[in-house]
């Protein structure tokens, strides 16, 4: 009989020990799935962005569209950034580089693209265990290039 209770014993204390591993596991699998889901999430927010900015007709008009499209994307993924997306526009003007502008202001039948770049810090405060300490957050970032239609007019 004492080696049933023994064998009870054995078990508590199995559970006490490896029950602390579990909960932790769990937490950093959270974090992993998150931090996963944001990227894929900015990914798709900078190839929006881009897009939206490369159908418009000048470089105004396109940071606007490239910043609402990225907003959307990230609201329909339920992404929250800890603060508003960094929104970063670049160019390329006859395969050089270029800024922003430049490539708006490339004549008609040049080639022309424009890229934008989303950062995101995505925030695991409400990821809690008393044992492990969380990073306040991750920056992702990605971009994405899209080519200016070169027989539209531009600016």
């Amino acid at each position: 009989m004492d080696g049933a209770v023994m064998s009870r014993g054995s078990v508590s204390i199995e559970v006490a020990v490896l029950a602390p591993a579990f909960v932790a596991m769990m937490v950093l699998g959270g974090v992993a799935g998150r931090t996963a889901v944001a990227s894929a999430a900015v990914e798709a927010a900078a190839h929006d962005a881009a897009r939206a900015a490369s159908i418009s007709r000048d470089a105004s008009a396109a940071r606007d569209a490239a910043r609402e499209a990225a907003r959307q994307q990230l609201d329909w993924r339920g992404v929250a950034c800890t603060s508003a997306p960094q929104v970063t526009f670049g160019g390329s003007v006859g395969g050089r580089s270029a800024t922003f502008d430049q490539a708006f202001r490339s004549a008609v039948g040049q080639e022309a693209t424009v890229t934008v770049e989303i950062a995101c810090t995505v925030s695991y405060a409400d990821i809690r265990l008393p044992a492990l300490t969380m990073p306040n957050g991750q920056r992702i970032t990605a971009s994405f290039t899209s080519p200016l239609d070169r027989y539209r007019s531009r600016e």
